[in-house]
């Protein structure tokens, strides 16, 4: 594609994404039945009457030209299952897959190199339309949109439609397709292998049992490929093996509505054929996933389409649809303003809610790059680990969302690794707890030989020399991923006659993900905010506590953790996440022990156990080492008079990085500098270290890369005046040059028509820029954050927002609080919360020294006159905020 096609296609996307919804005739008619009820009319406020339909499609995907890539297809899922839909000249295309789908796990020793794990993807499907005649998909009849109000993607083309969605019961994607052409062709279903033939497993062809099966084997690990006809049906089924991991998954496909006949095609595809006719008919795709070898996922799948069956296309299309109007009606951010890029912020804002609710529903978090969007089979960069700092742009804004649902596959999977990664903690470490990496495989961390663990804590804690490492800690080393957190002092290799070769990065035990402890304090961090929201006890009991207390527990006993001749306890030898590594004191892990100790000591507090514990964490936070600023001891940013006090990634001695860097992370995670933060010193230090970073100040100009939490920092200090530009900013990912791993890789497209972006490379398809900009853009409208960490949750609306932008919004606050509120003309007219829990709220009163009336359920109740205003409520009341004199009719109005 030539400079100016691309910059054409690129600057069509955003002019469309900016132009009012437009709709075309539906197959079917996706609104409720009177059977489910109009979950539609559902309304998050009792003061606002919000059109939901209207609000939310202002995010729909409109597409008046084929996707010209498969990433720029339309994301279609369930929470568990999903795929892009994109088109081809004469075909409809989508690669199935699962978040549960994964090759390899913790124990594997068959991916030496990098970014050769993978997982997720279980299968290619397409629906071919005919080779003969006039393309399907082209010209001036195509047609692509997806509602994302409705979960619907809807194709046009040349005499044919097809309406594709995610069943909501049942692991089913269908596909209802309208063949209106004035001649007709055979429309053929092909499911594909995503692996070349590597080898025919012995019997290869197997015409009693109607199997086609090929092998594809990678040192100790393999992936068996098996193709099948079941009952008319056909199926494919993956079975990855390497010791005694087994994964599987299956996917089984079926014709309603027509006949049709099954067939093989080749080695690696089988065919669903149907016959020439006009009218409408639907096909089924079901998909499943077992980690249990005696699991036979193809009747699982099968089983899904029995159920699936029974319904109408139509009943199936109109569940689909209920479900996602009742994911609507939980919470919205609406832009009342004529301004494009608020409007941009808005409908990006509810897009990247669309695509966690289509992605984030199953047992496993979806994989930050690629989540369950891929379209490549099983090439993707960074491979199949978890990687927290980027997975948290995904879940970082889910608790205030108000749909904490999206939030259990992440908890889900930490929680799920807890006793792999409390044995790491003992044989890595020499410490207790539990030890949460940065990367790390959705299963935690592989047991050691325990002549291993007595070894390793001494060279990760460098107290052994690290060239000094046993022959047996070298090769149980080498057939390590490199990406893996324990593994990550291994730098590219290269294969040598058939063997791969790698060496260390030439820092002993050090690399980029080796020493960052502060990520398991932030998954702890998001565990307790869980809870805060919820308020629910049991959770805090069984998943979140357990997590919290064993991080905590992790610094607590951490050997390098050790009390200095000042009586304050330093932490030695760790990194500052990536840039700076083998550092003291560094700003990360600073931060997470001042953070996280005191909700250790509240959420033990509040289930009443661990007096002992609350105890021995309190005497850390009393004698824990200031955050690094340039007026420390030993500064490596020399302070002179006149120069403001700023944060700096770390102290000396340091082997590797810039501990002199300014950072701002107490301004980003675990309540330590906010709107509402009690000590004056912390927020001066705040809006200093800001005005450092951004010395000429924001404006349109700046550029924000997609993994920046910049703009949650301007949120959290209350700059109006930066996050007016720093939210379209990130949205616009101009940053590309900065931010984008592999760019040249990507295809160079900044964001693709689907608002997507390939940021981590080839096949890591993903929305990691929106889910930063959502977490900031929820912080400006909404702050529930305690005056420091472990406090009382203070709810203060708009402490961020820029004058010029009018904005209605509902979100969930800490406390158990559903908070609704609106501003208009540079004043906020009202507060709405309704309790969950039926706790005490403290709201910051929003007019100032105004007096504040409260009306209850409706009605008239008291009037207050604080600055904070501090009230009762009982659980399901709704209570209305407003300035003296205000009547409640007046603010009613439609949004």
């Amino acid at each position: 594609m030539d400079l100016s096609r691309r910059d054409f296609l690129e600057s069509s996307t955003k002019l469309t994404a900016l132009l009012p919804a437009r709709k075309f005739f539906p197959l079917f008619d996706s609104s409720p039945t009177k059977a489910e009820g109009s979950s539609a009319a559902k309304n998050p406020s009792s003061v606002l009457d919000v059109d939901l339909r209207r609000l939310v499609s202002r995010a729909d995907l409109d597409y008046q030209a084929p996707a010209t890539r498969s990433e720029d297809g339309q994301p279609i899922g369930n929470g568990a299952m999903g795929s892009l839909v994109w088109t081809e000249p004469t075909a409809l295309r989508l690669q199935i897959n699962r978040a549960d789908v994964y090759a390899e796990n913790c124990e594997t020793n068959s991916f030496p190199e990098r970014d050769t794990d993978y997982g997720s993807g279980c299968g290619f499907v397409e629906v071919d339309f005919g080779d003969f005649g006039e393309d399907v998909f082209s010209g001036s009849a195509f047609r692509q949109q997806l509602s994302v109000y409705d979960g619907i993607s809807s194709v046009q083309g040349e005499g044919v439609s097809a309406q594709i969605f995610a069943c909501q019961g049942d692991d089913v994607i269908a596909i209802e397709i309208d063949d209106r052409r004035a001649q007709p062709a055979p429309i053929k279903t092909d499911l594909r292998m995503l692996r070349f033939v590597v080898q025919y497993l012995i019997g290869e062809n197997f015409p009693g049992t109607q199997k086609h099966a090929v092998k594809v084997v990678n040192r100790n690990h393999s992936a068996a490929s098996t193709l099948g006809i079941p009952q008319g049906r056909i199926s494919l089924l993956q079975e990855f093996r390497e010791g005694k991991y087994y994964n599987s998954s299956a996917v089984v496909i079926q014709v309603v509505g027509r006949k049709s006949k099954a067939k093989y095609v080749n080695e690696s595809m089988v065919r669903l054929g149907t016959p020439a006719a006009r009218g409408k008919f639907t096909i089924l795709i079901a998909s499943a996933a077992s980690f249990d070898p005696q699991t036979d996922v193809v009747a699982e799948a099968g089983a899904a389409l029995d159920n699936a069956a029974k319904s109408t296309t139509q009943e199936l299309a109109q569940s689909n649809s209920a479900w996602w109007h009742d994911f609507w009606s939980k919470a919205f951010v609406c832009m009342e303003t004529s301004d494009p890029q608020a409007r941009q912020v808005e409908l990006n804002y509810t897009y990247n809610l669309y695509v966690m609710g289509a992605s984030s529903r199953g047992k496993y978090a979806p994989r930050f790059g690629g989540m369950l969007w891929f379209t490549n089979a099983d090439m993707r960069e960074w491979g199949s680990q978890h990687w927290f700092h980027n997975l948290s742009c995904n879940y970082n804004s889910m608790p205030a969302a108000n749909r904490p649902e999206l939030m259990q596959p992440f908890l889900s999977l930490y929680a799920g690794m807890y006793d792999r990664c409390a044995l790491a903690a003992r044989q890595q470490w020499g410490s207790q707890g539990i030890f949460l990496p940065e990367t790390v495989w959705f299963d935690g961390l592989e047991q050691m030989p325990e002549s291993l663990a007595a070894e390793m804590p001494g060279l990760y804690l460098m107290q052994k020399p690290w060239e000094k490492r046993s022959q047996e800690f070298r090769d149980f080393a080498e057939p390590k991923m490199p990406h893996n957190s324990r593994w990550n002092f291994k730098d590219k290799g290269q294969w040598i006659n058939g063997h791969y070769v790698w060496k260390d990065r030439g820092i002993g035990p050090y690399g980029p993900v080796t020493h960052i402890l502060s990520s398991g304090a932030k998954i702890a961090h998001l565990f307790w905010q869980h809870y805060e929201h919820t308020q629910d006890r049991e959770y805090l009991a069984k998943q979140g506590y357990p997590v919290v207390k064993g991080v905590a527990e992790f610094y607590r006993n951490f050997p390098n953790l050790n009390r200095g001749a000042d009586g304050k306890y330093h932490i030695h030898h760790v990194n500052n996440h990536e840039p700076v590594q083998d550092a003291t004191d560094t700003q990360e892990e600073l931060s997470a022990m001042h953070g996280l100790f005191p909700v250790a000591i509240r959420a033990a507090r509040t289930l009443g156990v661990d007096a002992d514990l609350q105890a021995k964490w309190q005497e850390v936070v009393d004698n824990l080492a200031p955050l690094p600023t340039n007026r420390s001891e030993n500064s490596p940013r020399p302070y002179r008079t006149g120069d403001a006090e700023v944060w700096i990634a770390g102290l000396p001695p340091v082997v590797r990085g810039n501990i002199a860097a300014l950072v701002m992370i107490p301004g980003v995670y675990f309540d330590l500098c906010c709107i509402e933060t009690e000590d004056a010193r912390t927020k001066q230090l705040g809006q200093q270290t800001f005005d450092a970073v951004y010395r000429n100040g924001v404006d349109s100009s700046v550029k924000v890369p997609e993994l920046s939490a910049d703009s949650t920092v301007a949120a959290h200090l209350g700059r109006a005046d930066a996050l007016r530009f720093m939210l379209p900013n990130q949205i616009d990912a101009s940053a590309t040059q900065k931010s984008f791993c592999d760019l040249p890789g990507s295809g160079l497209p900044a964001v693709l028509m689907n608002r997507m972006t390939l940021r981590e490379g080839p096949g890591a398809i993903g929305v990691e820029r929106l889910g930063r900009m959502s977490e900031a853009l929820q912080e400006a409208l909404l702050q529930s954050n305690p005056p420091r960490p472990g406090g009382d949750p203070i709810v203060h609306v708009f402490p961020a927002w820029p004058k010029e932008w009018d904005a209605s919004f509902s979100l969930s606050a800490r406390g158990g609080f559903s908070v609704t509120s609106s501003f208009r003309q540079g004043r906020v007219e009202f507060v709405e919360i309704e309790s969950r829990a039926g706790n005490a709220c403290r709201l910051r009163n929003p007019w100032g020294a105004q007096a504040v009336a409260l009306y209850r359920d409706g009605k008239p109740a008291e009037t207050l006159r604080q600055s904070l205003l501090q009230f009762e409520t009982r659980q399901g009341e709704r209570i209305v905020a407003a300035p003296e004199g205000t009547a409640l009719s007046s603010l009613r109005r439609s949004v």
